[in-house]
C-alpha cells in the first residue's frame, strides 16, 4: 500500500492581518508584539487611543512598521464594526481575530450593585466577541480562510466565590467558541479559545506579591504565575495555517492548575 506523501504545512503568519482587542496591556499587548515580530499586519485596539498609541510606538521602535492602532470600546456595537472595517480597509483584509478585551470586578449576588457588574461583564467579555466575529466574517469569508481565538479563562472551567458575572461570561465564551466552530468550520474558519489561569496582568496587579506566591505554590504545579507572553505564544499556535484541523477547543494555559485535585 502506497503512503500518502508528506505535506508541508505553513507555520508562518507573515502577511496575514490580525486584529486584537484589549491590546494596550497584558496578554493583548504581548500578542500584538509577537504577531508583529512574526510578520503579520497588526491592528491594535483598546479603550483609549493614548494607550493604543503607546503600544504601536513600542512595536515600531522595535523595528516593525506593520502595525496601526485604533481606539475601540467593545461595549459599543457600532464602534466594533467601524474599527474592524477601517482596519480591513487599511491593511487590505482581515484574517485573524483575537477577542481578548476584558476586566474583572468582584460581585456578591446579594448586593444591589450586582447588576452593575453583571451587565458590563456579559457585554464586554461575551457579547462583544460575537459582534467582533460577525464584523470580521465578511473578510474571512472572502478569503475562504480565517482564525478566531477567544480569550476565556480557567473561570470558564470552574468558579471562584464572589465572581459569578465573570464566571458566567467566560463559560459563555467557551460555549460561543464551540457553537461557532461547528457553524464556521465548513468555510475554512476555525474558532478556538484559550483559558488563562493566574497570569501577571493589570487584572492581577492589585494582588500582593506574597499572596500571589502563596496561591501559586498551593494551586499551580509550576508554582508560579504565568506571564502574558506565555499566553501570546499559545494564541500564535492557534492561528498558524498549520493549525488547520484544530477547531472548537479550549486550551488551559495555567501551569497545570486546572488538573490539580488538591
Amino acid at each position: 500500500m502506497s503512503q500518502i506523501p508528506y505535506q508541508e504545512l505553513s507555520r508562518s503568519i507573515k502577511g496575514k492581518t490580525a486584529l486584537i482587542t484589549g491590546a494596550a496591556s497584558g496578554m493583548g499587548r504581548a500578542t500584538a508584539h509577537l504577531f508583529a515580530r512574526e510578520g503579520a499586519n497588526v491592528a491594535v485596539t483598546d479603550l483609549r487611543q493614548g494607550d493604543v498609541d503607546t503600544v504601536v510606538k513600542e512595536i515600531k521602535d522595535a523595528g516593525f512598521d506593520n502595525v496601526k492602532g485604533w481606539e475601540m470600546d467593545v461595549s459599543d456595537a457600532a464602534a466594533i464594526k467601524r474599527v474592524i472595517d477601517n482596519a480591513a480597509a487599511h491593511f487590505g483584509g482581515l484574517d485573524i481575530l483575537v477577542n481578548n478585551a476584558g476586566f474583572a470586578k468582584a460581585a456578591d449576588i446579594g448586593e444591589e450593585s450586582y447588576e452593575d457588574s453583571w451587565g458590563p461583564s456579559i457585554n464586554v467579555m461575551l457579547t462583544s466577541h460575537q459582534r467582533a466575529i460577525r464584523a470580521a466574517l465578511p473578510y474571512m469569508r472572502k478569503n475562504g480562510w480565517g482564525r478566531i481565538v477567544n480569550i476565556a479563562s480557567t473561570e470558564g472551567l470552574g468558579a471562584t466565590p464572589g465572581n459569578s458575572p465573570y464566571v458566567a461570561a467566560k463559560h459563555g465564551v467557551i460555549g460561543l467558541t464551540r457553537g461557532l466552530a461547528v457553524d464556521l468550520g465548513r468555510e475554512g474558519i476555525t474558532v478556538n479559545s484559550i483559558c488563562p489561569g493566574p497570569i501577571i496582568t493589570g487584572i492581577t496587579a492589585g494582588i500582593p506579591d506574597e499572596h500571589k506566591e502563596i496561591y501559586a505554590k498551593r494551586r499551580v504545579p509550576l508554582r508560579r504565575y504565568g506571564i502574558p507572553e506565555e499566553v501570546a505564544n499559545m494564541t500564535l499556535s492557534l492561528v498558524l495555517p498549520a493549525a488547520s484541523f484544530l477547531n472548537g477547543v479550549h486550551i488551559p494555559v495555567d501551569g497545570g492548575m486546572s488538573i490539580k485535585n488538591a
